[in-house]
């Protein structure tokens, strides 16, 4: 009741999953992947083993279609079930059951997997597959083009209700991801989920900054602090620690403007900035100065 998308990014190692449905979580139910050793889509009659499983064969070496067709042919509901693997190194193993409810299918592409059931039509998962082959940017950027493919298409013949994107890095620890974001129950879920990923963008490059800040990097911190504002306009938070580092950058009186603008928003900026030690924040006793002379 899904359609999906399964890719490995050539150039960086990346791995990721992108999901959109008219069931609830669908995150949840359909989205596997682990740094290095694949990614999973399990749905239409959806058994969730398949994901923990389908990961734990490729661990093993074996190869993505290997371990599909391994599982499918263990599973005596597996003529029920979609499923598509991509493995580490970006082979392929797809499969719609026969029993999965039209329109049904899949096509697959290097290191690419499309598949979906109860579509609209069957150009919903060829569409997806154009769409990210044709598609420049990250892992991420191509995985959500997919998607609006699918759903410019006619998508779920059900309409529309969850989505989630996780994308995990080349290498590290099972629990490394890039992105890992759902969108469990919302009327436009690719919007939310194109939103939330805007979103997840701009609080990367303040971990970023939060980082260079605790290793007494200001300088370096306050940049970033005022890019992530400006990708997510209106945050009271970024715009917080922007005019903090805009301040720490000279401009005090632009910095003032702007944590006085987060004060407004969530009033209770104005006494954790009292509280913030000069380490952290530089810059906070002469905002705080500012503020309590009037601006």
């Amino acid at each position: 009741m899904t359609y999906s998308i399964v890719a490995r990014d050539p150039d960086t190692g990346e791995l990721g999953i992108a999901v959109q449905s008219h069931w609830f979580s669908v995150g949840s139910i359909v989205t596997w992947a682990r740094p290095g050793v694949g990614a999973v889509a399990t749905q239409a009659n959806a058994e969730v083993a398949y994901g923990p499983r389908a990961l734990e064969l490729l661990a093993a070496g074996v190869p993505a279609p290997d371990a599909l067709a391994r599982l499918v042919a263990e599973d005596p509901a597996g003529h029920s079930r979609q499923v598509a693997v991509v493995d580490g190194v970006g082979r392929v193993g797809a499969h719609t059951g026969r029993s999965c409810i039209a329109y049904a299918g899949h096509i697959t592409g290097d290191g690419v997997s499309c598949q979906a059931n109860i579509m609209v039509s069957e150009r919903v998962w060829p569409a997806m597959l154009e769409a990210f082959a044709g598609a420049p940017g990250s892992l991420t950027d191509r995985l959500l083009l997919a998607l609006e493919a699918a759903e410019r298409e006619g998508g779920d013949i059900r309409g529309c209700q969850s989505a989630a994107i996780l994308v995990v890095p080349a290498e590290g620890e099972p629990w490394r991801t890039v992105v890992s974001l759902r969108v469990e129950d919302h009327p436009e879920p690719l919007h939310e989920l194109r939103r939330l990923v805007a979103l997840h963008d701009a609080y990367a490059l303040a971990d970023q900054a939060d980082e260079l800040s605790g290793a007494g990097r200001h300088d370096e911190a306050s940049r970033l602090y005022g890019q992530a504002s400006e990708r997510a306009p209106g945050n009271h938070e970024l715009l917080f620690w922007a005019g903090l580092g805009a301040a720490q950058a000279g401009d005090l009186g632009a910095g003032v403007a702007q944590v006085q603008a987060a004060i407004a928003l969530q009033p209770a900026w104005r006494e954790l900035l009292a509280r913030l030690p000069s380490g952290l924040a530089p810059s906070a006793p002469a905002v705080l100065e500012r503020l309590r002379r009037g601006g």
